[in-house]
């Protein structure tokens, strides 16, 4: 099921569009990183600003999501990530509808990626312990609806043709998080930089000793060598 290695030519565009500022380190940082250490360009849209994140010690939302811009920033420093894009949509709230839908067709015909990455609109359940956020599952919602068929068709949404935005044809489509996985990424090497990414979303992650101790029981016990750290996800590739 595993797949380290990608045919991808060097310089082909990925664009992660999530819900949250850190969503992407915490869902794929490990595959984030490994796939611009390849030469491969990554690119964020974030819908919402993560305001209601918050905690006694950020309580403000207006200030917490003007501090989340600058942690996420230093994050895909880290990450090696070329650019972000924030749409600015209400922490919490987020619905799949077709304004949003035109919004992001509209984003992706621009951007245009090869590899289009999300988190799975049908997993509500996280292990045993944890309820996915609403807003993740929208997000995944939004994107797929999104993708197809308006992002490479011409019949949806034809003002975005006047715009300057024709179809667009995305090869892949990668959804983290996933319900049913087909593809686990063997992110070892990388995990030391997700983790030095991560740590400057300080807003959220707590006491930074505490964190790294938690990151450090992911990994994933195996019967043949020394436990690694894997990143699962859901792979479309369009034909």
């Amino acid at each position: 099921m595993e797949l380290n290695t990608f045919d991808w030519p060097k310089g082909t565009r990925i664009l992660v569009i999530l819900a949250h500022p850190d969503d992407p380190e915490f869902f794929l940082g490990g595959t984030i990183k490994m796939w611009t250490s390849l030469g491969y360009q990554v690119d964020y849209g974030l819908l919402t600003d993560g305001e209601l994140g918050l905690s006694e010690a950020f309580p403000d939302p207006k200030k917490l999501a003007e501090m989340r811009h600058v942690e996420q920033r230093a994050a895909a420093d880290v990450m090696g990530v070329s650019s972000i894009t924030w749409f600015g949509y209400p922490d919490g709230f987020l619905v799949p509808d077709i304004e949003k839908r035109k919004v992001i067709a509209r984003f992706i015909r621009k951007m245009k990626p090869a590899i289009v990455v999300s988190s799975d609109p049908t997993s509500y359940y996280l292990g045993n312990n944890y309820l996915n956020h609403p807003d993740h599952r929208a997000a995944g919602q939004i994107v797929a609806d999104s993708l197809f068929p308006a992002v490479g068709n011409n019949g949806f949404f034809p003002e975005l043709i006047d715009e300057g935005y024709p179809a667009h044809r995305v090869s892949e489509l990668w959804m983290s998080l996933p319900k049913d996985r087909n593809v686990e990424i063997d992110v070892t090497p990388y995990w030391e930089a997700r983790v030095s990414a991560l740590l400057n979303h300080h807003s959220q992650i707590g006491t930074p000793d505490v964190f790294v101790q938690r990151m450090k029981t992911r990994r994933a016990e195996t019967e043949d060598g020394p436990d690694r750290y894997i990143e699962s996800f859901r792979r479309i590739v369009f034909r």
